[in-house]
């Protein structure tokens, strides 16, 4: 499957520690980030990471993109709540497209952990028939 990493900056090393502690599953599945994400999970678990941008560079947009086309199969974006930010567009658009495309997205790390391990027993198959390799 192919999975996209995106974490806001205060949530880039919860990011990084849910990766070591996963990294025998996503290591069976091909993935992506946004360009300063992709470097800390790479560098920390050695996982091979297709990296775009940075978020704030357009790296969200082009994950979105590839939602849009039916390329990712799953998003995990851990989101700062709690930074007084307003939710981009960005942010807006790409859990819109998650929702039209049916792509499973989790924002936040207890929803990631669901997620990860709905994929290591097979419970997201059925992306395999919607989106065949």
């Amino acid at each position: 499957m192919n999975i996209a990493l995106i974490a806001d900056d205060a949530k880039k090393e919860l990011m990084v520690q849910f990766c070591i502690a996963y990294c025998g599953i996503l290591s069976r599945h091909t993935l992506c980030s946004t360009g300063t994400t992709g470097k800390f999970v790479s560098e920390a678990t050695g996982l091979e990471i297709q990296r775009f941008l940075s978020g704030g560079q357009g790296g969200a947009q082009q994950i979105a993109s590839r939602v849009a086309c039916n390329e990712i199969d799953m998003v995990l974006f851990f989101r700062d709540s709690l930074s007084g930010k307003e939710v981009e567009v960005n942010e807006n658009n790409l859990l819109r497209l998650c929702d039209v495309h049916n792509i499973p997205i989790a924002t936040n790390i207890a929803t990631a952990e669901v997620l990860i391990h709905g994929l290591e027993r097979g419970d997201l198959d059925w992306r395999n028939i919607v989106n065949p390799k």
